[in-house]
């Protein structure tokens, strides 16, 4: 059973479009997700549109149980590639053709956004009519201005950040430019529920959005580079929302949502005026290179129970991946926390590039140093997850060694079993890869996964491999990193040069701020 506060409910004979914003995962994932919540609250702004929610594995919308089929508008979110399996089952039961081309003008345009399909939109594009390319609510109003207009799919081409699969179009991301225009909730869904499938990751959370983008520059990291440059929000404008949210809400507890959240400038200043306001605060994650003791004793104080971290790996394959934090930064914070009595959460990634046996062995004795460290084991927990690479970063060129992976998390399992280790599957590791890098073609086994398991050989016939001068499948959307840049990077990669953070740097003409 669940109760939902702040829905919007419209009279469906007074509205033009019925939108179904469709979020291909678990409604406790979807909730989570501030801009899934964000488009909810934007769209419901137009008199002429309502916007309603429908959660895998439903396929009717939760304001009024109007099933998928019925709406004219199909968006669906793709924040994860596992979930593309989701979006076909989901069409597949509401009696909807999976293939554009078997559509027809009786049938809901289907279109998608998220992160999934702005990197790479060419996996799904056999089944999506049209791709928001960048951040949703820079488009969506003119998005449906024009969708009232004319219904044809070549209108919609003049738009900036449209990908449409049918006429295979260039596409330039389209983002907020500075924060003072992004949407900020101000009276978000309040989720009440006994079932733990209902409740979202930031229960009893207002949501604010602190910063979009991250410039940081990890070469594996898909944020480092997709939503350049970093925008801040000001402070008194998050200080005003947090207290509108509380008035609309009665929620006392803030969550700090950004890439980086720690990189905030001014971070401290923030913390201090939302404690000075009666708030307890929390964080997904933070940076290692910007945090300081203040800024974990404001946090502890205001509420916070655990920190979450990602030293990535040992010393040398962090330069490897732009990822230079010195050892002794890395323990220091770690030490901090363990006298703050925070729990600890770290993740580290294996398959790095030349990445060998006796790295994985120095970091197995690097992960035990850092378990010791607290005297009560189960306070720090580790997450090992296997490298992926993505779309738009410098390790676009690289492969997935599924074999040698499988091997490096046997040989930690082995070693660390008496620590509290999570260890993601190779295999679907491997999926995300072919799934993230793919082209078109990947649709096929995406497409035979409906009908029966498909073995790990199957997969591995769809493995991508690419040279730096190769054309990529998804070179047709511009999300403002030039591959220049990239294959500059990608370079970096053997040699180990670092590229310092920008902001406290040189420009290096990434291409993100033209």
């Amino acid at each position: 059973m669940i109760s939902e506060d702040n829905i919007f409910i419209k009279d469906y004979k007074k509205v033009d479009i019925r939108f179904a914003l469709t979020y291909p995962n678990i409604y406790r994932t979807a909730m989570s997700s501030l801009g899934y919540n964000i488009l909810y609250n934007y769209i419901n702004e137009r008199a002429d549109t309502w916007c309603e929610r429908i959660t895998y594995p439903n396929i009717h919308s939760i304001e009024s149980n109007t099933p998928l089929k019925s709406f004219d508008i199909i968006s669906f979110s793709l924040q994860f590639e596992e979930d593309y399996f989701n979006v076909l089952e989901m069409l597949k039961q509401t009696e909807i053709p999976l293939r554009r081309e078997d559509r027809s003008s009786k049938d809901p345009l289907i279109i998608a956004g998220g992160p999934c399909a702005t990197a790479n939109p060419m996996p799904m594009s056999p089944y999506i009519d049209i791709f928001i390319i960048g951040e949703g609510e820079v488009i969506i109003n003119q998005f449906l201005d024009k969708y009232l207009e004319n219904k044809e799919l070549s209108s919609f081409l003049d738009i900036k950040g449209i990908y449409i699969p049918e006429f295979d179009n260039d596409a330039n991301i389209a983002i907020v430019n500075e924060m003072e225009d992004a949407y900020h909730i101000t009276r978000p869904i309040i989720s009440r529920s006994d079932d733990d499938e209902y409740k979202t990751v930031f229960s009893d959370s207002i949501m604010l959005n602190v910063s979009r983008g991250c410039t940081r520059g990890c070469r594996f990291c898909m944020s480092s580079y997709l939503y350049r440059p970093m925008r801040e929000t000001n402070i008194d404008k998050l200080v005003e929302t947090a207290i509108e949210s509380r008035e609309n809400t009665g929620l006392n507890k803030i969550t700090l949502i950004g890439a980086a959240v720690s990189d905030y400038d001014g971070i401290e200043e923030l913390i201090k005026r939302l404690e000075g306001k009666g708030f307890q605060i929390s964080t997904p994650s933070l940076r290692i290179e910007s945090i300081t003791y203040e800024s974990l004793r404001l946090l502890k104080e205001s509420g916070l129970k655990t920190i979450t971290l990602a030293p990535e790996s040992i010393d040398s394959l962090r330069k490897r991946i732009n990822k230079s934090i010195p050892d002794e930064k890395i323990f220091s914070v770690i030490e901090d926390a363990v006298k703050l009595d925070f729990n600890i959460k770290l993740y580290f990634l294996i398959g790095l590039p030349h990445e060998t046996m006796d790295d994985i062995k120095e970091l197995c004795g690097y992960i035990e140093r850092i378990a010791n460290m607290h005297t009560s084991r189960h306070k720090i927990k580790f997450s090992i997850n296997p490298v992926v690479p993505k779309p738009h970063t410098p390790m676009q060129w690289m492969s997935y060694d599924f074999k040698d992976i499988k091997r490096k998390s046997k040989y930690i399992k082995k070693n660390l079993r008496k620590y509290s280790i999570k260890i993601e599957s190779p295999k679907k590791a491997l999926i995300q890869y072919i799934l993230s890098c793919g082209n078109s073609e990947v649709s096929e086994i995406i497409e035979r996964s409906l009908t029966r398991d498909v073995n790990i050989h199957e997969w591995m016939g769809y493995l991508p491999e690419y040279g730096i001068d190769d054309e990529l499948p998804w070179d047709g959307i511009d999300v403002g990193v030039k591959k220049e840049f990239l294959k500059i990077e990608y370079k970096r990669l053997e040699t180990k040069k670092q590229t310092p953070w920008c902001n406290n740097s040189t420009c290096y003409n990434c291409g993100s701020c033209d």
